[in-house]
């Protein structure tokens, strides 16, 4: 299929799972939304071997497969193993050695499959993708991988560049949606690979049908250019602290921390005010170094004489502050509650200390047993407060929505009567 030849562009699906049965019944719910290929992806390869291509053929004997097999070595052996097992398309990492690829596609011409190099980490992209068309691949797919992706790496820029240099037939792989498979095509691509936003959605086919729709009239689909916080906190806001938790393998939540105003959430920047028991000038005099969307949060230490109480959350509401976490107490609770700005603390008391001064704003604190420091992120709601280093904040963004896509789907298979342990195969993996 060269360029010329191509009637509309193809959307593949990477099935990345690790449950051969699961994946077939996402791959016919993404049929029904419009996809064209099958990809039995990298994990579920690993997870259930070449079996998980013969299941795929067998359940689907009209459809391309594809197997993301990234063959680094012995290239005629494992084209032979995808190709017999029912792959249509084995793919190959476009790092490999140049033996490797020749051998790979000498055998792909034996069995009577095609090959797609696999970019992802390749050095030079598109002079390798020159030299691998020049070796006889039949397919380039110009991939930022998923690790790749949570630092703010895309694959499109790279695709560009590459698809004025070859004749072969291009792909594009590395969090796609609906906005950056339109942009894809309208750049010439081919083939639009699409994992998560489709595998992981809670309805498959509608997710599917909207990448069709966005492939099919790219020109559609407009979407305006944020800044990197604002994608940021767009990202956080559709997520809970525990996949934020999750997302960064159990770290960041704050300890014995606690919404005093339940079912309101925060997202912000921190502004930090260590501070000493029931002294609270610096907690207030924090709400005038604070910008919209920032979070005050506070070290005070005592459970007993609060820092913080009904007034001092009214100035803050004024300022368009986003919230207050305070490690010790706060009191006037009830004005709080009606006020409803965010107020997260360790508990509430009556009694308030002393304005003596004493304390810094914005320096590293300790709040909650967790490192803060000014400018990190910091989520809130029912479940307690996380902090997200700055410097990583896209990257645990991006990974915490990938958490919360998995999570939407397995509600969605629990829904349809399987339990959690079925799902997760939780005896299978348990040692024996």
């Amino acid at each position: 299929m060269y360029k010329s030849d191509r009637i509309k562009p193809i959307i593949q699906v990477a099935l990345d799972l690790l449950e051969t049965d699961r994946a077939i019944q996402i791959a016919k719910e993404a049929l029904d939304g419009g996809v064209d290929w099958l990809e039995a992806g990298t994990p579920l390869i690993k997870s259930e071997g070449m079996d998980a291509i013969r299941k795929l053929r067998e359940n689907f004997p009209d459809k391309i497969i594809i197997a993301d097999m990234k063959i680094a070595d012995t290239g005629a052996m494992e084209v032979e193993m995808g190709a017999k097992a029912g792959a249509d398309i084995v793919v190959v990492l476009a790092s490999a050695d140049d033996s490797t690829i020749l051998e790979s596609v000498r055998a792909a011409k034996k069995y009577g499959v095609r090959i797609m190099a696999d970019l992802i980490s390749a050095i030079d992209p598109v002079s390798r993708s020159i030299e691998l068309e020049k070796m006889g691949v039949d397919y380039i797919n110009v991939h930022a991988g998923i690790d790749q992706q949570m630092t703010g790496q895309d694959s499109l820029a790279i695709m560009k560049k590459v698809v004025e240099k070859v004749s072969i037939p291009v792909a594009i792989a590395g969090g796609l949606d609906a906005y950056s498979c339109s942009q894809a095509v309208a750049a010439g691509v081919d083939v639009v690979i699409v994992g998560g936003n489709i595998v992981r959605s809670a309805d498959v086919t509608a997710s599917a049908k909207a990448i069709r729709q966005s492939v099919d009239s790219p020109s559609a689909t407009i979407q305006l250019k944020r800044s990197p916080d604002e994608e940021i906190r767009g990202i956080l806001d559709g997520v809970s602290t525990p996949n934020i938790s999750d997302a960064m393998h159990r770290k960041g939540a704050m300890q014995d921390i606690f919404s005093m105003v339940p079912g309101k959430r925060m997202i912000g920047t921190a502004v930090t005010v260590q501070t000493f028991k029931g002294d609270w000038a610096k907690t207030v005099e924090a709400i005038d170094e604070a910008k919209e969307g920032d979070v005050i949060v506070i070290y005070n230490g005592s459970r007993h004489v609060a820092p913080w109480g009904g007034l001092a959350t009214l100035s803050c509401l004024n300022r368009g502050v986003a919230g207050v976490v305070v490690d010790g107490a706060v009191r006037d609770i009830d004005d709080i509650r009606s006020i409803g700005l965010p107020v997260f603390a360790t508990c509430n008391v009556p009694n308030a200390g002393e304005p003596k001064g004493f304390g810094e704003i914005n320096s590293e604190i300790v709040c909650g047993n967790q490192t803060v420091k000014p400018g990190d992120y910091i989520i809130g709601d029912d479940n307690g407060v996380v902090v997200i280093p700055k410097e990583r904040a896209y990257e645990i963004a991006r990974r915490a929505k990938e958490v919360e896509k998995t999570e939407h789907r397995l509600f969605e298979e629990i829904r349809r009567g399987s339990t959690l342990s079925e799902i997760m195969k939780l005896k299978k993996w348990e040692k024996h």
